[in-house]
């Protein structure tokens, strides 16, 4: 992907899967070894991953070794836009132990080109739809850096409530740190009082 100019189409798309989730305009389905170049694209722009760790390039044998697995495993699904099949991106929800869907992590990883269009908002709010009607989750948890203001508007419009600010010391010092990290939380029994749910 140039940067700015959008996400690029997949000359190849990868094996087709049954998705693990459909929304308005949102396909999920299961990360694959042919995104690896769509994957690493994503992971080389420097706005996308400016709170992450700064926006430090992704070395492809890295990212092979390291982040590919990640990617390929259980909690993470590349995002696709359903009228064009673009790659967006990939969702995460993530399980925070071996033992089932009880407690899990969200997060996405969105190209900055089709940042404001709400696919953020709407992929996050399906998964914690499907997390806690069909999953059996019992809390959905999110984290990002505290001046990282889209992600927290992200993850209040999926319901997520503010649950603490917290330092921690990471490999990479980033513009920012000095603020911390937030947390965010939702429960099942949250969601199912809320009327948007």
């Amino acid at each position: 992907m140039t940067p700015g100019r959008g996400p690029d189409p997949a000359p190849a798309p990868p094996p087709a899967t049954d998705p693990f989730l459909l929304t308005a305009r949102l396909r999920l389905r299961d990360c694959a070894e042919a995104d690896l170049d769509r994957l690493l694209a994503l992971d080389n722009d420097p706005g996308v991953k400016r709170f992450i760790d700064g926006g430090m390039p992704a070395a492809p044998d890295t990212f092979r070794a390291e982040a590919l697995p990640r990617l390929l495993g259980r909690g993470f699904w590349a995002a696709e836009e359903r009228a064009t099949g673009a790659f967006l991106g990939w969702f995460e929800l993530r399980p925070l132990n071996d033992t089932g869907w009880e407690a899990v992590e969200l997060g996405y990883r969105l190209h900055r080109a089709v940042w404001g269009r709400g696919y953020a908002t709407e992929g996050a709010r399906a998964l914690v739809r499907k997390a806690f009607t069909e999953l059996g989750t019992r809390q959905v948890t999110a984290t990002t850096m505290t001046v990282n203001g889209a992600s927290r508007r992200v993850m209040e419009k999926a319901g997520l409530r503010h649950i603490r600010t917290y330092v921690e010391e990471w490999p990479e010092v980033i513009e920012g740190s000095e603020h911390g990290d937030v947390e965010y939380a939702l429960t099942r029994e949250e969601w199912m009082c809320t009327p948007a749910s």
